[in-house]
């Protein structure tokens, strides 16, 4: 609420009060075939998260710190998508493809806020997947309830916090037109665009919050993932290695996705950002990406696979 307050305080001072999107076609032909696409993916992607909560809540083989976190994460890909696809349908099929300037503010904070809790808590699998391998005899000692809910009680708030801070400097600038919004969604690259100044400091405080929220848990990604290299090639039998490995492959494909598309998107200064490959790679990590994560932890992960046949079992019996 105090966040919600702040942004409308500060977006009533706006000379402009909505935002037109381009989106990504202008063709009505191609709007329709896109807005069939998108329409699958969301429902996959809803469907397929839901049915991975609803097998780790049900499979008590599943309790572990690994799939508590996969548990946030897949409920974090709802929430994500559904911050900007929804609103993306209703402009490919809608004929007023607006949104008012208040909630363009609130779908940016909530979309920023969500795609950082991501960044932060795929470094905190790493560190997971880092524990149980590295130091399996005091796994359950290090990453117990309690850490695992602080960890992902961080993740959360660290990401919404910053976002507030970058939201708020965002909407202070002045927009004073033009309001043509060259997106399919309100995004803070693609805003500052439209801001009638300088937005030099702006970007710079982007930046460094990106590199807070975003590259620092990508290097406790690395230095995870080195190490457990280092223990993996030391292990002597060829299926210790071959489980250890594979109980990263998941976390690791995810990774480079959402990884890969949010720092190119962040990471480069706005002038060097081609509008139409920004939109490109925006569609990868807050459509394809949320889609794709129950697939791979699910086509990747033994355990999971194993869990959603005896619950398919259970169902016929």
């Amino acid at each position: 609420l105090l966040v919600a307050s702040k942004m409308n305080m500060i977006t009533t001072n706006f000379t402009v009060t909505e935002f037109v999107f381009l989106g990504l076609s202008s063709q009505p032909k191609m709007q329709l075939i896109l807005f069939i696409m998108f329409l699958f993916f969301y429902l996959l992607t809803v469907v397929g998260n839901i049915i991975i909560i609803t097998v780790i809540q049900i499979e008590t083989r599943l309790q572990t710190p690994m799939y508590f976190f996969l548990t946030n994460l897949s409920f974090l890909d709802i929430c994500y998508t559904s911050t900007d696809v929804p609103q993306m349908l209703s402009n490919m099929m809608g004929r007023k493809k607006t949104i008012p300037f208040p909630r363009c503010a609130t779908q940016m904070y909530f979309s920023l806020s969500l795609g950082m809790t991501e960044c932060v808590l795929l470094g905190v699998m790493a560190y997971d997947r880092y524990v149980a391998i590295c130091h399996p005899l005091h796994y359950t000692v290090i990453m117990n309830q309690r850490t695992c809910v602080q960890l992902a009680g961080i993740s959360w708030a660290s990401s919404f916090l910053s976002s507030t801070v970058i939201n708020i400097f965002t909407l202070s600038l002045p927009y004073c037109g033009p309001n043509v919004l060259d997106h399919f969604f309100c995004e803070v690259p693609s805003i500052l665009r439209l801001a009638c100044t300088d937005t030099s400091f702006t970007e710079m405080v982007v930046f460094i919050f990106t590199i807070i929220i975003v590259f620092i848990p990508f290097l406790l990604i690395v230095v995870s993932y080195a190490r457990i290299l280092l223990t993996v090639l030391r292990m002597r039998s060829a299926s210790g290695r071959h489980k250890a490995l594979s109980t990263c492959g998941s976390h690791l494909t995810v990774v480079a996705l959402f990884y890969g598309t949010g720092i190119f998107m962040y990471m480069r200064p706005q002038s060097k950002t081609s509008r139409a490959g920004g939109k490109i790679i925006a569609v990868f990590y807050t459509v394809i990406t949320p889609m794709l994560n129950p697939l791979i932890y699910s086509l990747r992960n033994q355990d999971v696979k194993g869990a959603l046949r005896r619950a398919l079992e259970k169902q016929r019996t």
